[in-house]
Protein backbone atom coordinates (compact mmCIF):
# COMPACT_ATOMS: atom_id res chain seq x y z
CA UNK A 1 0.00 0.00 0.00
CA UNK A 2 1.34 3.57 -1.19
CA UNK A 3 0.99 5.68 2.05
CA UNK A 4 2.28 8.97 -0.46
CA UNK A 5 -0.78 11.52 -1.07
CA UNK A 6 -1.75 11.14 -4.93
CA UNK A 7 -2.79 14.79 -6.38
CA UNK A 8 -6.33 14.64 -5.78
CA UNK A 9 -5.41 13.69 -1.49
CA UNK A 10 -2.91 16.36 -1.55
CA UNK A 11 -5.15 19.13 -2.23
CA UNK A 12 -7.91 17.67 0.16
CA UNK A 13 -5.23 17.78 2.73
CA UNK A 14 -4.35 21.47 2.15
CA UNK A 15 -8.35 22.26 2.15
CA UNK A 16 -8.66 20.43 5.34
CA UNK A 17 -5.73 22.15 6.59
CA UNK A 18 -6.13 25.69 5.97
CA UNK A 19 -9.57 25.18 7.24
CA UNK A 20 -8.66 23.81 10.51
CA UNK A 21 -6.14 26.48 10.56
CA UNK A 22 -9.32 29.28 10.33
CA UNK A 23 -11.87 28.04 12.26
CA UNK A 24 -10.32 25.64 15.36
CA UNK A 25 -10.80 27.00 18.30
CA UNK A 26 -7.39 27.30 19.53
CA UNK A 27 -7.87 28.82 22.60
CA UNK A 28 -8.75 25.41 23.92
CA UNK A 29 -5.54 23.75 22.18
CA UNK A 30 -3.38 23.24 25.28
CA UNK A 31 -6.03 22.28 27.40
CA UNK A 32 -6.86 19.36 24.75
CA UNK A 33 -3.30 18.37 24.71
CA UNK A 34 -3.32 17.64 28.53
CA UNK A 35 -6.59 15.94 28.47
CA UNK A 36 -7.97 12.57 26.63
CA UNK A 37 -7.75 9.70 29.05
CA UNK A 38 -11.29 8.47 30.23
CA UNK A 39 -12.42 12.08 29.71
CA UNK A 40 -12.75 15.37 28.03
CA UNK A 41 -11.27 17.55 31.09
CA UNK A 42 -11.84 21.71 29.90
CA UNK A 43 -11.02 24.45 32.68
CA UNK A 44 -12.54 27.30 30.28
CA UNK A 45 -15.49 26.26 29.00
CA UNK A 46 -18.59 23.78 29.69
CA UNK A 47 -17.03 20.13 28.01
CA UNK A 48 -20.40 19.69 26.31
CA UNK A 49 -20.75 22.85 24.96
CA UNK A 50 -17.46 23.59 23.25
CA UNK A 51 -17.72 19.94 21.76
CA UNK A 52 -21.34 20.56 20.49
CA UNK A 53 -20.00 24.00 18.87
CA UNK A 54 -16.97 22.67 17.06
CA UNK A 55 -19.33 19.50 15.48
CA UNK A 56 -21.84 21.85 14.36
CA UNK A 57 -18.85 24.64 12.98
CA UNK A 58 -17.83 21.52 11.30
CA UNK A 59 -20.93 20.40 9.77
CA UNK A 60 -22.11 23.48 8.37
CA UNK A 61 -18.93 23.62 6.83
CA UNK A 62 -19.17 19.85 5.34
CA UNK A 63 -16.78 18.64 7.31
CA UNK A 64 -18.65 16.52 9.99
CA UNK A 65 -19.04 12.55 9.31
CA UNK A 66 -17.36 12.96 6.29
CA UNK A 67 -17.84 9.33 4.85
CA UNK A 68 -21.49 9.79 5.35
CA UNK A 69 -23.45 10.12 2.08
CA UNK A 70 -24.25 13.69 1.92
CA UNK A 71 -28.26 13.84 1.97
CA UNK A 72 -27.91 12.09 5.41
CA UNK A 73 -25.39 15.10 6.87
CA UNK A 74 -21.79 13.79 5.79
CA UNK A 75 -19.40 14.51 2.86
CA UNK A 76 -19.50 11.57 0.24
CA UNK A 77 -15.87 11.43 0.88
CA UNK A 78 -13.61 8.76 0.67
CA UNK A 79 -12.26 6.58 3.94
CA UNK A 80 -8.69 7.94 2.77
CA UNK A 81 -9.95 11.38 2.72
CA UNK A 82 -11.48 10.37 6.20
CA UNK A 83 -8.02 9.54 7.49
CA UNK A 84 -6.21 12.67 5.96
CA UNK A 85 -9.04 14.84 8.16
CA UNK A 86 -8.46 12.52 11.26
CA UNK A 87 -4.29 13.90 10.96
CA UNK A 88 -5.14 17.16 10.16
CA UNK A 89 -8.01 17.95 12.86
CA UNK A 90 -5.51 16.05 15.16
CA UNK A 91 -6.33 17.49 18.92
CA UNK A 92 -9.19 18.86 18.29
CA UNK A 93 -10.58 15.68 17.34
CA UNK A 94 -10.89 15.01 20.68
CA UNK A 95 -14.17 17.60 21.08
CA UNK A 96 -15.82 15.44 19.57
CA UNK A 97 -15.45 12.59 21.71
CA UNK A 98 -19.34 12.70 23.03
CA UNK A 99 -20.35 11.48 19.16
CA UNK A 100 -18.15 8.52 19.14
CA UNK A 101 -21.11 6.36 19.69
CA UNK A 102 -23.41 7.88 17.39
CA UNK A 103 -21.01 8.30 14.62
CA UNK A 104 -19.25 5.59 14.98
CA UNK A 105 -21.37 2.68 15.97
CA UNK A 106 -24.80 3.75 15.87
CA UNK A 107 -24.87 6.19 12.49
CA UNK A 108 -24.14 2.84 10.18
CA UNK A 109 -26.27 0.61 11.88
CA UNK A 110 -29.30 2.79 11.17
CA UNK A 111 -27.11 3.59 7.52
CA UNK A 112 -27.69 -0.24 6.86
CA UNK A 113 -30.76 -1.40 8.63
CA UNK A 114 -33.10 1.73 8.86
CA UNK A 115 -35.71 2.96 6.57
CA UNK A 116 -35.21 5.60 3.97
CA UNK A 117 -37.63 8.02 6.21
CA UNK A 118 -35.60 7.16 9.60
CA UNK A 119 -31.77 8.02 8.18
CA UNK A 120 -33.06 11.48 6.71
CA UNK A 121 -35.05 12.14 9.46
CA UNK A 122 -32.28 11.05 12.24
CA UNK A 123 -29.17 10.86 10.98
CA UNK A 124 -28.06 14.53 9.74
CA UNK A 125 -29.05 15.73 13.43
CA UNK A 126 -26.30 13.17 14.88
CA UNK A 127 -24.06 14.18 12.19
CA UNK A 128 -24.22 17.85 13.24
CA UNK A 129 -23.74 16.97 16.82
CA UNK A 130 -27.72 18.46 17.47
CA UNK A 131 -28.49 14.87 19.04
CA UNK A 132 -26.03 12.46 21.10
CA UNK A 133 -26.56 8.41 20.71
CA UNK A 134 -25.79 5.83 23.07
CA UNK A 135 -25.76 2.06 22.38
CA UNK A 136 -28.00 -0.18 24.76
CA UNK A 137 -26.41 -3.70 24.65
CA UNK A 138 -24.99 -4.64 27.87
CA UNK A 139 -27.25 -6.05 30.85
CA UNK A 140 -26.17 -7.49 34.23
CA UNK A 141 -26.95 -10.95 33.81
CA UNK A 142 -25.65 -11.39 30.26
CA UNK A 143 -22.05 -10.31 31.11
CA UNK A 144 -19.69 -10.73 28.12
CA UNK A 145 -22.96 -12.77 26.30
CA UNK A 146 -24.52 -9.85 24.59
CA UNK A 147 -26.90 -12.52 23.08
CA UNK A 148 -28.15 -13.96 26.60
CA UNK A 149 -29.94 -10.31 27.23
CA UNK A 150 -32.88 -10.65 28.77
CA UNK A 151 -34.53 -6.85 28.14
CA UNK A 152 -38.12 -8.03 26.72
CA UNK A 153 -40.05 -6.28 23.63
CA UNK A 154 -43.64 -7.29 23.64
CA UNK A 155 -45.93 -6.08 21.10
CA UNK A 156 -48.89 -4.05 22.62
CA UNK A 157 -52.22 -5.46 22.74
CA UNK A 158 -53.90 -3.00 21.77
CA UNK A 159 -53.41 -3.09 17.81
CA UNK A 160 -51.09 0.05 17.16
CA UNK A 161 -48.02 -2.34 16.80
CA UNK A 162 -46.14 -0.81 18.88
CA UNK A 163 -43.69 -2.59 21.14
CA UNK A 164 -43.63 -2.22 24.78
CA UNK A 165 -40.31 -2.55 26.19
CA UNK A 166 -38.70 -3.89 29.85
CA UNK A 167 -35.64 -4.66 31.55
CA UNK A 168 -32.40 -3.32 32.54
CA UNK A 169 -28.87 -2.33 30.43
CA UNK A 170 -25.34 -1.42 32.19
CA UNK A 171 -22.44 -0.15 31.04
CA UNK A 172 -24.27 2.20 28.73
CA UNK A 173 -21.96 5.37 27.70
CA UNK A 174 -23.48 8.62 27.66
CA UNK A 175 -26.56 7.50 27.90
CA UNK A 176 -27.11 10.37 30.55
CA UNK A 177 -25.97 12.80 28.04
CA UNK A 178 -28.04 10.91 24.83
CA UNK A 179 -31.28 11.60 23.12
CA UNK A 180 -31.04 8.64 21.41
CA UNK A 181 -29.77 5.11 21.42
CA UNK A 182 -30.00 1.63 20.02
CA UNK A 183 -31.74 -1.08 21.83
CA UNK A 184 -30.80 -4.43 21.57
CA UNK A 185 -33.90 -6.84 22.77
CA UNK A 186 -35.39 -10.52 23.15
CA UNK A 187 -38.75 -10.48 21.15
CA UNK A 188 -39.15 -14.60 21.40
CA UNK A 189 -37.71 -16.36 24.26
CA UNK A 190 -38.91 -20.12 23.04
CA UNK A 191 -35.98 -20.19 20.18
CA UNK A 192 -32.11 -20.59 20.94
CA UNK A 193 -31.06 -17.42 21.59
CA UNK A 194 -28.89 -15.66 19.02
CA UNK A 195 -32.37 -15.98 17.01
CA UNK A 196 -34.80 -14.09 19.36
CA UNK A 197 -33.52 -10.84 19.17
CA UNK A 198 -34.42 -7.38 17.75
CA UNK A 199 -33.33 -4.13 17.44
CA UNK A 200 -34.80 -0.80 17.66
CA UNK A 201 -34.01 3.34 17.87
CA UNK A 202 -35.35 4.21 20.99
CA UNK A 203 -35.88 7.86 22.09
CA UNK A 204 -34.09 8.46 25.54
CA UNK A 205 -36.86 10.47 26.69
CA UNK A 206 -39.60 8.14 26.69
CA UNK A 207 -41.74 7.29 29.45
CA UNK A 208 -40.99 4.54 31.46
CA UNK A 209 -36.77 5.32 30.79
CA UNK A 210 -34.74 6.12 33.82
CA UNK A 211 -30.49 6.79 33.88
CA UNK A 212 -28.44 6.37 36.75
CA UNK A 213 -24.73 7.54 36.32
CA UNK A 214 -22.04 4.64 37.74
CA UNK A 215 -19.25 6.74 39.41
CA UNK A 216 -16.04 5.06 38.87
CA UNK A 217 -12.43 4.75 40.12
CA UNK A 218 -11.73 7.91 38.81
CA UNK A 219 -14.09 9.55 39.85
CA UNK A 220 -16.01 10.18 36.14
CA UNK A 221 -19.36 9.21 35.56
CA UNK A 222 -19.36 8.11 32.03
CA UNK A 223 -20.68 4.70 32.16
CA UNK A 224 -24.98 4.39 33.16
CA UNK A 225 -27.08 1.85 34.28
CA UNK A 226 -30.75 2.33 32.45
CA UNK A 227 -33.73 1.11 32.87
CA UNK A 228 -37.26 0.33 31.09
CA UNK A 229 -40.79 0.38 32.75
CA UNK A 230 -43.07 -0.23 30.18
CA UNK A 231 -41.80 1.86 27.42
CA UNK A 232 -43.16 1.91 24.29
CA UNK A 233 -41.62 1.92 20.98
CA UNK A 234 -43.47 2.69 17.55
CA UNK A 235 -42.73 -0.46 15.15
CA UNK A 236 -41.38 2.71 13.07
CA UNK A 237 -38.34 2.59 15.10
CA UNK A 238 -37.64 -1.25 14.79
CA UNK A 239 -34.09 -1.86 12.47
CA UNK A 240 -34.04 -4.87 10.09
CA UNK A 241 -36.87 -8.17 11.28
CA UNK A 242 -38.29 -9.07 13.68
CA UNK A 243 -35.94 -11.47 15.30
CA UNK A 244 -32.99 -10.38 13.32
CA UNK A 245 -31.47 -8.18 15.95
CA UNK A 246 -28.73 -10.11 15.94
CA UNK A 247 -27.50 -9.95 12.37
CA UNK A 248 -28.51 -6.11 13.15
CA UNK A 249 -25.71 -5.77 16.06
CA UNK A 250 -23.11 -7.17 14.15
CA UNK A 251 -22.69 -3.92 12.20
CA UNK A 252 -23.04 -2.00 15.09
CA UNK A 253 -20.58 -4.58 16.57
CA UNK A 254 -17.82 -4.34 13.87
CA UNK A 255 -18.18 -0.65 13.50
CA UNK A 256 -17.68 -0.36 16.93
CA UNK A 257 -14.41 -2.32 17.33
CA UNK A 258 -13.19 -0.92 13.98
CA UNK A 259 -14.18 2.89 15.50
CA UNK A 260 -12.67 1.66 19.18
CA UNK A 261 -9.74 0.15 17.59
CA UNK A 262 -8.50 2.47 15.08
CA UNK A 263 -9.15 5.49 17.26
CA UNK A 264 -8.11 4.08 20.61
CA UNK A 265 -5.33 6.19 22.12
CA UNK A 266 -2.45 3.91 23.49
CA UNK A 267 -0.53 6.72 25.67
CA UNK A 268 3.02 6.07 23.96
CA UNK A 269 2.96 9.57 21.93
CA UNK A 270 3.00 10.79 25.41
CA UNK A 271 5.48 8.32 27.19
CA UNK A 272 8.09 9.66 24.97
CA UNK A 273 7.82 12.56 25.04
CA UNK A 274 7.80 12.30 29.34
CA UNK A 275 10.96 9.78 29.27
CA UNK A 276 12.70 12.18 26.50
CA UNK A 277 11.59 15.60 28.99
CA UNK A 278 12.96 13.25 32.28
CA UNK A 279 15.99 11.80 30.81
CA UNK A 280 14.76 8.62 31.27
CA UNK A 281 15.48 7.86 27.69
CA UNK A 282 19.29 7.83 28.05
CA UNK A 283 18.56 4.36 30.12
CA UNK A 284 18.62 1.54 27.93
CA UNK A 285 16.13 -0.47 29.29
CA UNK A 286 13.84 2.40 29.15
CA UNK A 287 15.08 2.80 25.39
CA UNK A 288 14.29 -1.31 25.05
CA UNK A 289 10.80 -0.43 26.54
CA UNK A 290 9.74 2.31 24.04
CA UNK A 291 11.16 0.80 21.28
CA UNK A 292 8.98 -2.04 21.75
CA UNK A 293 5.66 0.19 22.14
CA UNK A 294 7.14 1.81 18.92
CA UNK A 295 6.62 -1.76 16.92
CA UNK A 296 3.33 -1.78 18.56
CA UNK A 297 1.97 1.41 17.99
CA UNK A 298 3.21 1.40 14.19
CA UNK A 299 0.94 -2.32 14.07
CA UNK A 300 -1.65 -0.78 15.22
CA UNK A 301 -1.63 2.12 12.31
CA UNK A 302 -1.30 -0.29 9.79
CA UNK A 303 -3.84 -2.45 10.78
CA UNK A 304 -6.02 -0.05 10.80
CA UNK A 305 -5.00 1.33 7.48
CA UNK A 306 -5.58 -2.15 6.08
CA UNK A 307 -9.43 -1.94 7.54
CA UNK A 308 -9.71 1.10 5.88
CA UNK A 309 -8.98 0.41 2.38
CA UNK A 310 -11.59 -2.46 3.22
CA UNK A 311 -13.85 0.03 3.67
CA UNK A 312 -12.37 2.12 0.49
CA UNK A 313 -13.72 -1.37 -1.62
CA UNK A 314 -16.99 -1.02 -0.12
CA UNK A 315 -16.21 -4.33 2.29
CA UNK A 316 -18.29 -3.94 6.00
CA UNK A 317 -15.50 -3.70 8.70
CA UNK A 318 -14.68 -7.53 9.57
CA UNK A 319 -13.17 -9.28 12.36
CA UNK A 320 -9.87 -8.67 12.20
CA UNK A 321 -10.44 -5.01 13.66
CA UNK A 322 -10.88 -6.54 16.85
CA UNK A 323 -7.04 -7.02 16.61
CA UNK A 324 -6.60 -3.44 17.53
CA UNK A 325 -8.98 -2.76 20.53
CA UNK A 326 -7.41 -5.78 21.98
CA UNK A 327 -4.07 -5.00 21.48
CA UNK A 328 -4.52 -1.17 22.01
CA UNK A 329 -6.16 -2.32 25.53
CA UNK A 330 -3.50 -3.93 26.83
CA UNK A 331 -0.87 -1.08 26.06
CA UNK A 332 -2.64 1.43 27.24
CA UNK A 333 -2.32 -0.44 30.75
CA UNK A 334 0.71 -1.79 30.46
CA UNK A 335 2.00 1.79 29.36
CA UNK A 336 0.22 3.77 32.28
CA UNK A 337 1.78 1.10 34.80
CA UNK A 338 5.35 1.66 33.84
CA UNK A 339 5.18 5.73 33.70
CA UNK A 340 3.77 5.64 37.13
CA UNK A 341 7.08 3.03 37.74
CA UNK A 342 9.48 5.62 36.07
CA UNK A 343 7.93 9.03 38.26
CA UNK A 344 8.97 7.23 41.24
CA UNK A 345 8.62 9.48 44.18
CA UNK A 346 6.61 12.04 42.11
CA UNK A 347 5.12 13.65 45.02
CA UNK A 348 7.76 16.55 45.61
CA UNK A 349 6.70 18.56 42.26
CA UNK A 350 8.07 22.07 41.51
CA UNK A 351 5.17 23.18 39.38
CA UNK A 352 1.85 22.96 38.05
CA UNK A 353 2.79 22.07 34.78
CA UNK A 354 4.88 18.98 36.21
CA UNK A 355 1.86 17.91 38.32
CA UNK A 356 -0.29 17.80 35.34
CA UNK A 357 1.94 16.37 32.53
CA UNK A 358 2.71 13.70 35.55
CA UNK A 359 -1.25 13.45 36.51
CA UNK A 360 -2.24 12.51 32.80
CA UNK A 361 -0.77 8.38 33.61
CA UNK A 362 -2.19 8.53 36.62
CA UNK A 363 -5.61 9.02 34.67
CA UNK A 364 -4.69 6.55 32.00
CA UNK A 365 -4.05 3.81 34.68
CA UNK A 366 -7.59 4.57 36.55
CA UNK A 367 -9.22 4.48 33.13
CA UNK A 368 -6.88 1.75 31.00
CA UNK A 369 -9.31 -1.07 32.63
CA UNK A 370 -12.51 -0.04 31.19
CA UNK A 371 -10.77 -0.02 27.81
CA UNK A 372 -10.43 -3.70 28.25
CA UNK A 373 -13.90 -4.35 28.73
CA UNK A 374 -15.70 -1.98 26.62
CA UNK A 375 -16.52 -2.73 23.06
CA UNK A 376 -15.64 -6.80 23.81
CA UNK A 377 -12.94 -7.67 26.75
CA UNK A 378 -10.06 -9.64 25.56
CA UNK A 379 -11.49 -12.92 26.44
CA UNK A 380 -13.92 -12.53 23.90
CA UNK A 381 -12.02 -10.48 21.40
CA UNK A 382 -9.29 -13.22 21.31
CA UNK A 383 -12.32 -16.11 21.01
CA UNK A 384 -13.21 -13.81 17.63
CA UNK A 385 -9.97 -13.82 16.33
CA UNK A 386 -9.24 -17.69 16.95
CA UNK A 387 -12.45 -18.19 15.04
CA UNK A 388 -13.14 -15.56 12.61
CA UNK A 389 -9.34 -14.60 11.32
CA UNK A 390 -7.69 -17.57 12.04
CA UNK A 391 -10.14 -20.47 11.38
CA UNK A 392 -9.16 -22.12 14.99
CA UNK A 393 -12.05 -24.67 16.06
CA UNK A 394 -14.69 -22.83 18.27
CA UNK A 395 -15.74 -23.03 21.90
CA UNK A 396 -18.10 -25.47 22.65
CA UNK A 397 -21.44 -24.19 23.26
CA UNK A 398 -23.49 -26.00 25.22
CA UNK A 399 -26.65 -23.72 24.67
CA UNK A 400 -26.12 -22.97 20.66
CA UNK A 401 -29.15 -24.56 19.95
CA UNK A 402 -31.09 -24.61 22.69
CA UNK A 403 -34.35 -22.40 23.54
CA UNK A 404 -33.39 -19.12 25.34
CA UNK A 405 -36.43 -19.86 28.15
CA UNK A 406 -34.64 -23.77 28.79
CA UNK A 407 -31.56 -22.83 29.53
CA UNK A 408 -30.70 -22.57 33.13
CA UNK A 409 -29.59 -18.99 35.22
CA UNK A 410 -27.62 -20.80 37.73
CA UNK A 411 -25.63 -23.74 38.30
CA UNK A 412 -28.09 -25.68 39.22
CA UNK A 413 -31.50 -26.95 37.33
Amino acid sequence: MNFDDTPEEAAFRQEARAWIAANAPKHLKEELELSGFGGLYLKSEDPMQAGKAWQKKKAEAGWACLHWPKEYGGRGATPIERVIWGQEEGVYAKLSGLFTIGHGMCGPTVMAWGSEEAKRERLPTLASGEEIWCQLFSEPAAGSDLAGLRTRAEQATDGSGDWIINGQKIWTSGAQHSQWGLLLTRTDPNVPKHKGLTMFFLDMRSPGVEVRPIRQMNDQRTFNEVFFENVRIPDSQRLGPVGAGWNVSLTTLMNERLSIGSGMPTGFPDLLDFAIATGDVDNPAVRAKLADWSVKASGLKFTAFRALSALSKGETPGPENSIGKLVAGAMMQDIAKYAMDLQGEAGILTNAADAEARGKFQAMALRSPATRIEGGSDEILRNIIAERVLNLPADVRVDKDVPFNAIPTSGRK
